[in-house]
């Protein structure tokens, strides 16, 4: 829309200028010649006005400059006064190609060249000052509507680019949150089934014990995987604690819990479940742990959470293979959760201790606040009757 509000204006000032010439008594080769130059001169004027769209011409800026300039004041010899419209036109295009030191030095100088060549097709000083302005007015009006147009379609290009970097920072925050979610999840479940298939002829009872918790999973991941597409994610230490020390104990390894977080809020309590999961779905595929440690605390306005385990072995590699840094390759879980931890004002440390045991740990400030709380609008618009998940902060 742009561009054709501009090109009607250049249109419109050639079209007075056809005028002149029409009823400066020109004969039909006169009209002719007339107008082939102008369209010449259009030509010219376009690959300034609008460089995006002839980009090989644009490269030559200053070659067209030169040929609009001789264009301009060639043809006084011809068509004398009738051609006087013509040098607004390089005013313009002084303006759009050259730098704006030289611009303006420019435009003043074609200023003042057509002041002299009004004089040579024969207005007196009379006229001075009506084509001066003539001259000045067409130069600025197809300037500033050139400008408008590419400033236009330079906000266009940074809007596209902004719907593009979005849709790419979604699509990690989506890929990120399903692999949080769903990879402790679908551990549980595969663990639990190949327990039950185990139980199921020699402990009928603990086996239907463990089928009701692979039910109760698969709808807590069908309900997560709902809450990611609803962009509405929201985990609690509290709520994954049991899930985690369940989950452990069905494999075999022995876990102390000790957690007394203290009050946090909602953005350091959902990285904390976050870290949680991840810790014990790393555990589970690249260690061979038997015994386990989960403790949180708070101290002077931060909360630590601390995962470790007696199982780093001959897994010692696959431990640190997500950790940046300290291997070359690896997945994304542990990287994602120090972006998090990083966003909050916090760390994630992870490691080898002294004694032999791998440890991942998480320092985040007690009250940081992150994007989560934005997801807690969403949440409460979308469940009204549900409150939002209350801060660990008792012993467990």
């Amino acid at each position: 829309m742009a561009a054709a509000i501009t090109s009607v204006v250049i249109l419109s000032f050639l079209g007075v200028a056809l005028t002149y010439a029409v009823s400066g008594g020109l004969g039909a080769l006169g009209l002719t010649a007339f107008g082939v130059l102008m369209l010449m001169l259009l030509g010219l004027q376009f690959c300034h006005s609008f460089p995006a769209r002839a980009p090989r011409w644009a490269r030559h800026h200053r070659v067209t400059l030169a040929a609009q300039a001789m264009l301009t004041f060639g043809p006084f010899a011809f068509f004398g006064a009738a051609w006087l419209g013509m040098p607004g036109f390089l005013c313009a295009s002084c303006l759009l190609v050259l730098r704006p030191a030289l611009a303006w030095l420019a435009f003043s100088l074609v200023i003042v060249a057509t002041g002299a060549v009004q004089f040579l097709v024969g207005y007196g000083t009379g006229q001075l000052a009506y084509n001066t302005v003539a001259t000045v007015l067409t130069g600025l009006v197809v300037y500033g509507l050139s400008r408008l147009t590419g400033l236009i379609g330079e906000v266009q290009a940074a809007r596209d680019e902004l719907v593009r970097v979005t849709l790419a920072q979604e699509r990690v925050r989506f890929a990120r949150d399903l692999h949080d979610l769903l990879g402790f999840s679908l551990s549980t479940i595969t663990l639990k089934c190949e327990l039950v298939h185990r139980l199921v002829r020699i402990d009928p009872e603990r086996a239907e014990s463990e089928i009701t918790e692979i039910v109760q999973a698969a709808r807590q991941a069908s309900a997560e995987v709902r809450s990611v597409a609803g962009s509405y994610l929201r985990m609690s230490l509290d709520r994954e604690l049991p899930a985690a020390s369940s989950l452990l104990r069905a494999v075999g390894i022995h876990a102390e819990v000790r957690v007394a977080a203290g009050p946090v809020s909602p953005a350091v309590d959902s990285v904390l479940a976050t870290v949680l999961r991840e810790g014990v779905t790393n555990m589970l595929r690249h260690s061979k742990a038997q015994r386990c440690v989960i403790k949180a605390d708070s101290d002077d306005g931060s909360v630590r959470l601390v995962i470790a385990n007696d199982g780093l072995g001959d897994a010692r590699s696959a431990h640190f293979a997500e950790v940046p840094g300290v291997a070359a390759s690896g997945g994304n879980g542990l990287s994602s959760l120090a972006a998090r931890a990083a966003a909050l004002g916090g760390r994630l440390d992870c490691g080898e201790r002294s004694d032999g045991w791998f440890e991942l740990a998480v320092v985040l400030p007690a009250q940081a606040d992150g994007n989560d709380d934005g997801e807690d609008a969403v949440t409460a618009s979308r469940n009204p009757g549900r409150s939002a998940p209350h801060p660990s902060g008792s012993e467990h």
